[in-house]
């Protein structure tokens, strides 16, 4: 695939004509598209991976596109002489070797919305996290409705997880944690419920995302997490822990100073790091996932879990703030990639694209004269963090959270690793 950022005056249809596709294909990989916004990012498909040559274009810049070498590329369409390469001409381009990571997906709707995200899903998938099983005081765990779903994931070859939370009402609860992480007794029976909950549902295996727990429940967290370790992989569970986004291993806050990376990284069989949320729904306008930031957390990362533990989070979605923002006052609106590029449309202002945190981003004035500042995810924003995910040679990618409406990810995922399927 291609991706394509559209210019003034260019159409679906247009676009259809310069890239030699169908309209329908176009529509396939972007999903709805009745207008364009300039700036906006489209995939283009390329059957049996081509491209066409245009003025300017040498072998050369056409192999450091596509990461071949101009010799294979020269080889592959029987170019002999610099006057076989004209603008127009359609090139068949070798697609180079893809590595296999492992690809997790949060869900939080098991209604027909969920379903149908897991059958669009299913095949660029390895793991299907619904969120989350509640912990109780007593050991017990909230259950999920998700039996539907986790159907629809194993008949597609994706493996379950269950995933259990110290959430409570409408946030994590830090004394939740405390309790749960102090009393081997509840612990116990904490374990016994997740694993007849695994197995009478057909679970692969756990995902631990307890947050917001007390610095002083730093040790207690390993030592229950080396507990849950010990008995699930006797019964042949994979068991994983989602982590903080930590930058050093002083680092201090609440969020952070309980997750122990390198212990997590000792004993888990993979973590997921939760790089995303820096612009957040009640944090001033920026991008969700900067790349500089997820940078510095993976930095530190890799020195103290293996790499190949290593998911990276990845965010599905957006923020609209409403200008000026107002510290503790402002909330912004979250909205999903297709969804904040079609406001563009409606308001008919260009998608700008910021090269430092590698997101697109726009302002526009609602009918109400208030101006607004929207930060999201596109194909571009997508292929920076892959790119990541390549030269830090990670495990693969957690997604937060699904459903949303960003139908480009199959074919920019696809395009750069195979997935892998248990």
């Amino acid at each position: 695939m291609e991706i394509h950022v559209v210019q003034r005056g260019q159409s679906l249809w247009s676009l259809s004509q310069q890239y030699r596709v169908s309209m329908q294909d176009l529509i396939n990989a972007n999903g709805r598209l009745s207008q364009l916004a300039v700036g906006q990012a489209l995939v283009i498909p390329t059957p049996r991976r081509t491209y066409v040559v245009k003025a300017g274009d040498s072998l050369n810049s056409i192999a450091a596109r596509f990461g071949t070498t101009a010799s294979s590329l020269a080889a592959q369409n029987q170019i002999t002489s610099p006057g076989q390469l004209y603008a127009g001409r359609a090139l068949r381009v070798p697609r180079p070797t893809r590595r296999t990571i492992d690809v997790n997906a949060y869900l939080t709707d098991f209604g027909v919305k969920g379903e149908q995200t897991v059958q669009e899903m299913g095949p660029v998938i390895t793991y299907l996290s619904p969120f989350s099983y509640h912990v109780g005081t007593d050991g017990s765990l909230t259950p999920l409705n998700d039996t539907a779903v986790l159907n629809s994931a194993r008949a597609q070859g994706v493996a379950p997880l269950l995933v259990i939370s110290n959430w409570e009402g409408s946030m994590f609860n830090s004394e939740l944690g405390h309790t749960i992480l102090n009393d081997e007794s509840v612990q116990q029976t904490l374990i016994n419920n997740v694993l007849n909950t695994m197995k009478s549902k057909g679970h692969r295996g756990l995902n631990i995302d307890f947050e917001y727990i007390y610095p002083y429940d730093r040790e207690p967290y390993n030592q229950f997490l080396q507990k849950v370790v010990t008995q699930l992989h006797a019964e042949g569970y994979l068991v994983s822990t989602a982590l903080a986004p930590k930058t050093s291993a002083t680092q201090q806050g609440l969020l952070y100073v309980a997750h122990d990376y390198p212990e997590h990284g000792r004993l888990a069989d993979f973590v997921v790091l939760m790089t995303y949320e820096w612009g957040w729904i009640g944090g001033p306008p920026m991008a969700v996932s900067p790349i500089p930031q997820i940078r510095r957390v993976l930095d530190y990362a890799v020195t103290a879990i293996p790499r190949n533990k290593v998911l990276m989070g990845v965010s599905v979605y957006g923020y609209d703030w409403t200008l000026p923002f107002v510290p503790k006052q402002s909330r912004a609106q979250t909205l999903t990639p297709a969804g904040a590029a079609q406001l563009a449309v409606t308001n008919n202002v260009a998608i700008e694209y910021n090269t430092t945190s590698q997101a697109p981003n726009y302002q526009y004035v609602d009918s109400q004269g208030r101006r607004h500042q929207v930060w999201f995810e596109d194909a571009r924003s997508f292929q920076a963090k892959l790119d990541l995910v390549q030269s830090y040679d990670l495990r693969g990618i957690s997604f937060w959270s699904y459903p949303t409406d960003f139908p480009q990810v199959p074919s920019v995922l696809t395009d750069n690793f195979r997935v892998r399927r248990l």
